[in-house]
């Protein structure tokens, strides 16, 4: 099953991330909910707070990894869906 990346992403306001040992703890301040990420996940979320462009992010990630562009794209596509669920970032219409 393909899921569309979306163009962009807008993390928010309310989440503290402390990264540890090369991982990731996001806090949503509003729920008081914890959540973890790996160090790919890790990655993906710092260029996400940097770029809200999508495309950019693949563009960087496909620079620093070594995966193919149609993985990639689905890879993050799913994460900002959890993420989004979780009410750490938001997709604007």
């Amino acid at each position: 099953m393909t899921i569309e990346l979306p163009a962009r992403v807008v993390i928010t306001p309310d989440v503290m991330a402390q990264e540890v040992g090369g991982e990731t703890v996001l806090l949503v301040l509003a729920t008081g909910h914890y959540y973890g990420l790996d160090e790919v996940g890790t990655r993906m979320w710092q260029l996400l707070g940097e770029q809200e462009d999508t495309a950019t992010v693949v563009a960087r990630l496909l620079e620093e990894y070594e995966v193919d562009e149609a993985t990639l794209q689905q890879d993050l596509a799913r994460l900002i869906i959890q993420l989004a669920e979780a009410g750490l970032l938001t997709i604007p219409a």
